[in-house]
């Protein structure tokens, strides 16, 4: 079988939408739809940056796999310290060549605002072989606290130490409220090993824990979505109507999450921060299961 390595200083995606493994050929499915969903590490409802770089890194990265034939939700986690080649938008906001870099960066090309969540979009795709994102949603930090008290808080098991950062979340069942449901899925620096990878185990915990709080909300108030989106409207930049977003939840909300797929890779502290290098073979399997079916 044939993989397609990245490094430095590379283009990345393939020119054919069919990929060829040990003689038989694949190409992307058509009955999945993804939503890449960004946090950005900002505060405050999104402002538009004066100039065409701004200080919003994406610090989480999840493309939401919805599985129509088997009615479950897939979801790949990508690593926030990932190498990747990305897309450099110049002067007027134009493409200006890539530089090679990690996956937060990409958001920080553009106003802020669809440009830089379009960038993302475009750097992911590559990352995924050419694959096609069908939506995206990037948050600021303070979505997060708003959409967790909308389903009445998320309960989670605490593993690791908060205490430096904030003494309300103990140790063990903890329900998380506002400003500390922020603080267990964004800090990463005093807790723990400090690892992003440490701090992605946390999100995904998270996650159950929420999907679990949404569905017992939903089950007694239908239309709270509603209320919620207009809430955290202030804080989100998407490519989604008020609309789509009703329906999708309507088509979706009932869809067991099934797999919580990341990358696997190397961490390797570079002079200034993480880089993490993901196992291209690895990767390579991981694209054909989730995007890809056999033709045929």
């Amino acid at each position: 079988s044939t993989v397609l390595y990245r490094g430095q200083g590379q283009e990345t995606g393939f020119v054919s939408k069919t990929i060829t493994r040990d003689n038989v050929d694949y190409f992307p499915r058509q009955d999945i739809t993804t939503v890449l969903v960004m946090g950005i590490d900002k505060y405050g409802p999104v402002e538009k940056s004066d100039m065409y770089t701004n200080t919003g890194a994406s610090d989480m990265n999840m493309v939401l796999i919805f599985d129509e034939v088997n009615k479950v939700c897939n979801i790949l986690h990508l690593n926030r310290d990932t190498m990747l080649e990305i897309p450099v938008l110049g002067i007027g906001g134009k493409p200006a060549g890539t530089m090679y870099g990690q996956l937060a960066l990409a958001h920080t090309f553009g106003t802020g605002l669809s440009d830089s969540c379009e960038n993302v979009r475009k750097t992911v795709s590559n990352f995924l072989y050419g694959i096609e994102l069908d939506y995206y949603v990037a948050m600021h930090m303070d979505a997060i606290g708003i959409l967790n008290d909308a389903v009445g808080g998320v309960t989670v098991n605490v593993t690791e130490d908060f205490s430096a950062v904030d003494p309300a979340i103990g140790m063990g069942e903890v329900t998380l409220m506002g400003e500390h449901a922020i603080n267990f899925v964004r800090t990463r620096r005093t807790v723990g090993d400090q690892l992003n990878i440490s701090r992605i185990r946390r999100q995904q915990d998270y996650l159950d824990g929420f999907v679990d709080a949404f569905r017992r909300k939903q089950a007694q108030e239908t239309e709270f979505i509603i209320e919620a989106y207009e809430d955290v409207q202030p804080y989100l930049v998407t490519d989604c109507s008020a609309n789509a977003i009703s329906g999708m939840v309507d088509r979706f909300s009932g869809y067991r999450i099934n797999e919580v797929a990341v990358p696997e890779g190397q961490n390797v502290l570079g002079e200034t921060y993480y880089e993490f290098y993901v196992d291209e073979e690895k990767l390579d399997q991981l694209i054909l299961r989730l995007f890809y079916a056999p033709k045929g």
